[in-house]
């Protein structure tokens, strides 16, 4: 039998405090207590949380049913919930191939009991770190044919490079083993919406030890989509990424979350 994973309890870690967030209990007292003074400093932050999991959910809904993507390499995935990647694909395609990857112990343990593909389709899990993404490609070309259209998301993934040369590095690589016709999904957390709250909560996180997290303006997000063809509405705000109709017409409000989907061309 293979050992289990060490987990640090004592250290906050982005996908369990991304889950308490949600509203999740797969967290620990570290994160919890991280995580409430995140929302002590920016009380939307729950808003931002949801907001984020509605585009995934649009999103790759869109790819399956309307682009007829059927292999997503999700990078970031964070800890199972209601509506993962492989569950809306699969729903829709059932053949649909779908590779998480990221580097929490918790995650792991999590996503071997839980992430459950159907019977006609794939569904793997890497515990990898993004920021080896020549790494990741090598393992997932063992499930995912790259020759071939694949829907890669990072999703709060390149907030956490700070250096603007590496993250641009690293979302450079994996377009670069795409074929034509593939979609690249991203978002990231920027401090326009609620400018003073968003830079508090910043704060909090270099200041308490948590996991570190780089807010980056909606321009620079636009940035990482470079030579891919943006879909509409562009990079926008994730709750306004083409929402669900309502009777006024009327748009949600914005957060601190700017996210936009674009294809290789």
């Amino acid at each position: 039998m293979s050992a289990q994973p060490q987990i640090d309890q004592s250290v906050p870690h982005q996908a369990r405090v991304w889950n308490y967030f949600l509203g999740g209990k797969d967290y620990y007292a570290a994160d919890r207590e991280f995580a409430e003074s995140i929302i002590a400093a920016y009380p939307a932050m729950r808003d931002v949380a949801v907001g984020t999991r509605g585009f995934l959910t649009r999103a790759v809904r869109h790819l399956a049913a309307d682009l007829g993507v059927r292999q997503f390499l999700d990078v970031g995935t964070g800890l199972p919930t209601a509506g993962n990647t492989h569950e809306i694909a699969q729903a829709i395609a059932p053949e649909s191939k779908i590779v998480y990857v990221d580097n929490d112990p918790l995650v792991l343990m999590h996503a071997k009991a839980l992430l459950r593909s159907s019977p006609e389709g794939v569904c793997r899990y890497l515990d990898a770190d993004a920021r080896d993404p020549q790494g990741i490609l090598d393992a997932a070309a063992e499930t995912l044919d790259l020759s071939r259209p694949v829907a890669l998301s990072m999703l709060g993934v390149l907030g956490t490079v700070w250096d603007d040369a590496r993250a641009h590095a690293i979302i450079d690589t994996f377009v670069a083993a795409l074929a034509p016709g593939s979609y690249v999904a991203l978002e990231d957390g920027t401090n326009t919406v609620n400018a003073e709250a968003a830079s508090d909560a910043e704060k909090v996180r270099d200041e308490e030890g948590g996991y570190e997290y780089r807010l980056r303006t909606p321009a620079q997000i636009r940035g990482f989509f470079k030579d891919l063809d943006l879909l509409p509405p562009g990079v926008v705000s994730v709750t306004r990424w083409r929402p669900a109709p309502t009777p006024t017409g009327a748009l949600p409000a914005e957060v601190d979350a700017y996210c936009g989907l674009a294809r290789k061309p």
